[in-house]
């Protein structure tokens, strides 16, 4: 979930609280698999957020999203050209359309948060680069995760490899630290001037989340519901998100519970 929050310094976590977050990290991970069978023409985002409810609840964990700053439903379910933050409800899946679906779990006090999406039916050729370029994306984002870098590479490599093929960087929402609590120090914005921000040390856990989209960069927030957060023309949006764990050497994935990244 894409938030800005102030607060302290970075958290550095130990070892007990690396483990924590890590089976928080797997189950909202493997949330996003139980639900991927029912992402299909004709179910609504309703029920999508229900087998998404129920997965995490029979598994000890509890969605943190439910009564956040108000947000009312268990998961974020963003169809097209929704950046972020769609609420769940009657909406019918479509022959086409592209979802993303984001979870964060809280078990036994530690959070996990990721996002992923998915193709229903047959989408077009552009839909699918998108989706291609916004997980490359995030890969990049990741490979720049080790200790010793400016966090502000994160989202300089980022934006530069969206731009290069033809997309652009969402900059009005941004990663987090996370784990002790939802949103934590620092703020990963996806777009960022290079060698910029705090360096990153082993034990920060944040996530990285790029939202990219087809046309302009610029999000326009629903007034009816007050989340929704839509492109400004029309055109559409993806997003991937993991929880990254900083080491010694390549960041740990913590959400990465089947190798795809």
């Amino acid at each position: 979930m894409a938030f800005r929050e102030s607060g302290s310094k970075i958290i550095i976590k130990n070892k007990e609280q690396i483990e924590g977050i890590r089976l928080s990290s797997q189950i909202a991970a493997k949330t996003l698999i139980a639900v991927a069978p029912f992402v299909k023409a004709g179910v609504t985002t309703a029920y999508l957020n229900q087998i998404c409810a129920t997965f995490m609840r029979d598994h000890g964990a509890k969605p943190a999203t439910l009564g956040y700053h108000g947000y009312p439903k268990e998961s974020c379910i963003s169809v097209n050209d929704v950046i972020c933050h769609g609420i769940p409800g009657t909406y019918e899946l479509r022959d086409g359309d592209i979802v993303n679906i984001d979870v964060t779990t809280i078990l036994n006090g530690f959070y996990g948060d990721t996002s992923k999406m998915y193709e229903v039916g047959e989408v077009s050729m552009h839909a699918k680069k998108l989706i291609q370029i916004t997980r490359e994306c995030l890969r990049i984002g990741i490979e720049q995760s080790i200790a010793g870098n400016h966090l502000g590479n994160i989202g300089y490599c980022i934006n530069k490899h969206a731009v290069a093929n033809g997309f652009s960087t969402v900059y009005e929402f941004c990663g987090h630290g996370i784990g002790l609590n939802f949103h934590e120090e620092p703020e990963v914005c996806h777009i960022d001037e290079k060698g910029t921000g705090p360096i990153l040390k082993p034990g920060m856990i944040f996530t990285i989340e790029p939202m990219i989209n087809a046309g302009k960069a610029r999000a326009k927030i629903d007034k009816k519901d007050g989340w929704t957060a839509r492109t400004i023309d029309g055109k559409l949006s993806a997003q991937f998100e993991h929880t990254i764990l900083v080491t010694d050497g390549v960041a740990d994935v913590l959400t990465d519970v089947d190798g795809s990244f």
